[in-house]
């Protein structure tokens, strides 16, 4: 007989007050939802049709087991991803176009082919073994530009695959697509010069969420079955809650950086974007780790565990304490959606088995979190130097633009001018900065002030995470400024974060609750994000890019 837990009990009843929320609640801008196939003995290959299916319903873990079971080939996957992005990246029927991707891969259907010839001759690589992914457009690829999504880096080539790029087709993954971004990273609403206007696909008069909108709508569109993004405030777990998705900003020193445009060394990281819990958990498995190219992820060695996977348990919020930062939670009429689902999530973790701690104002941690960001002060530095790596290749007469005239300089990109007209005012304010000061060096004292007074925070109440809205408004009409972020504590501290969704305002759209821990505390995040997705289930495909077929 099976002995039913109080934990399994809390969950079971959880999952029946969301299923019966999704009821009630009006048409949401993605319920489609369809099954897997069951698995046959004789391992029959799915037509293209049932793919077709799969692929919007189905993440890396899923299509993962199809591809094991001989089911699906990588070379169907690559091709039905490639029909999405077809058929919804621009305008069809009533709709403007999703507008994720920068550059398609051509070589993709190749390298699926390959990949498929290993699986038939017994070596697989592993669970990432052809399994189609997005990667931002500041991520290097050396067989792809690498444009940052500005006009004045058209072409852009870099001389190598960035390290996480390296590591994840190393471990099978094919790159479908390269996908927009805010330009430069430098905003949460994802408009380029070379991009144009990212869409969100639960509503595509709205933005998707930034910088890494592009790679958010196109995991979210099913345009792959992951994506990687970048986050120095934000830039991955918005538009992971924009999206109804799952994004993780990784620990500071636990992935490498080597290869991704930068915006701030102090404040960079870059790690996954996708649908559940479980597929960010085996992209960090392939990413994860000490890259000499990076010094900061020397301090991962010894604390990254073989599997992250390992610690996914449906009963992991069981006796955890997890802190509701109320100064983080928003009251004006535009925030209280968001509001009311975080503190429902709140909730649903204390059924769960959780102890849910209300924690009062904390004016020092909130003043610090507002004089702790060095991004304009470190910008101009980190991006020069990136710029300057041997072996890259820049469109033609952009280093002559300003001195010196034989090297690329955040001061010829702005002297181009072929930048985005909302973005070229940030790049322009850059030029001149690289210079420390008396100020730099107080924000950097800041943050360090700011590490421990959340460590304190977190010691004072026996707190194994804290808990707040990722952003505290939902996702805003295109050309509309974004309220609400709540980025700072995880980028200015270099704590890790997670983003889960939380379910859906009024309007259908996408609202995320993020749980934060201190550095290298990934497996218990990923747990505990794990426990609530499981006995939630909110994420639903947005019906504005339905099955194709």
């Amino acid at each position: 007989m099976t002995r039913t837990t109080p934990a399994r009990t809390r969950r079971a009843a959880v999952a029946l007050a969301a299923a019966a929320a999704l009821t009630a609640a009006p048409a949401l801008h993605g319920s489609t939802a369809s099954a897997a196939p069951a698995a046959s003995s004789a391992a029959a290959l799915l037509d293209d049709r049932t793919v077709a299916r799969d692929v919007v319903t189905m993440g890396v873990e899923e299509l993962g087991e199809l591809l094991a079971e001989r089911r699906v080939t990588s070379v169907q996957l690559v091709r039905a991803y490639l029909d999405r992005i077809e058929a919804y990246e621009e305008a069809y029927a009533d709709q403007p176009g999703v507008n994720a991707v920068i550059a398609v891969n051509r070589r993709a259907v190749a390298q699926a082919r390959l990949l498929d010839a290993e699986r038939r001759a017994g070596e697989v690589r592993g669970p990432l073994h052809g399994i189609p992914i997005l990667v931002k457009d500041n991520y290097d690829t050396g067989d792809m530009p690498t444009t940052n999504a500005s006009e004045a880096l058209e072409g852009t080539r870099p001389p190598d695959d960035a390290t996480q790029v390296a590591l994840l087709r190393a471990a099978g993954a094919i790159v479908v697509a390269k996908t927009n971004l805010h330009e430069y990273a430098a905003g949460i609403t994802t408009i380029s010069s070379l991009g144009g206007q990212t869409r969100n696909p639960y509503d595509q008069t709205r933005n998707p969420g930034g910088s890494s909108g592009g790679t958010g709508a196109g995991v979210a569109a099913s345009f792959a079955a992951i994506g990687m993004g970048s986050d120095t405030c934000g830039s991955i777990r918005i538009p992971a809650a924009q999206n109804s998705l799952v994004g993780l900003r990784p620990t500071l020193g636990l992935s490498s950086r080597d290869g991704i445009m930068p915006m701030s060394a102090t404040q960079d990281v870059g790690g996954p974007i996708g649908r559940s819990v479980t597929d960010v958990a085996l992209v960090m498995d392939a990413t994860a780790g000490y890259d000499p190219k990076d010094p900061v992820t020397a301090a991962s060695v010894g604390l990254v565990p073989e599997t992250y996977t390992a610690s996914l348990d449906e009963d992991a919020l069981e006796g955890k304490r997890i802190g509701l930062v109320t100064d983080l939670l928003g009251s004006s009429a535009a925030e209280r959606p968001t509001t009311r689902l975080v503190q429902r999530a709140a909730q649903d973790m204390r059924e769960l088995g959780a102890r849910v701690v209300r924690l009062p104002a904390q004016p020092e941690v909130v003043a610090s979190l507002g004089a702790s960001g060095v991004i304009a002060e470190e910008m101009e530095r980190d991006l020069d130097r990136y710029l300057a790596q041997p072996g890259i290749r820049f469109p033609k007469g952009l280093a002559a633009l300003e001195a010196p005239r034989d090297a690329v300089t955040v001061a010829d990109i702005a002297a181009s001018g072929e930048v985005a007209p909302s973005v070229l005012p940030f790049i322009t304010s850059l030029v001149g900065t690289k210079a420390p000061d008396d100020a730099y060096t107080q924000k950097l004292l800041t943050r360090a002030e700011l590490q421990h007074q959340v460590r304190e925070l977190m010691d004072a109440h026996d707190l194994d995470a804290l808990v707040y809205p990722t952003i505290k408004q939902p996702a805003v009409p295109v050309g509309e400024s974004q309220p609400g972020s709540n980025c700072a504590m995880s980028a200015q501290t270099g704590f890790p974060s997670l983003s889960v969704p939380a379910g859906y305002t009024a309007e259908g759209l996408p609202v995320g609750v993020e749980l934060l821990g201190l550095p290298f505390s990934e497996p218990q995040l990923l747990a505990m994000g794990y426990a609530y997705e499981q006995a939630t289930q909110h994420r639903v495909p947005p019906t504005s890019v339905p099955p194709l077929g």
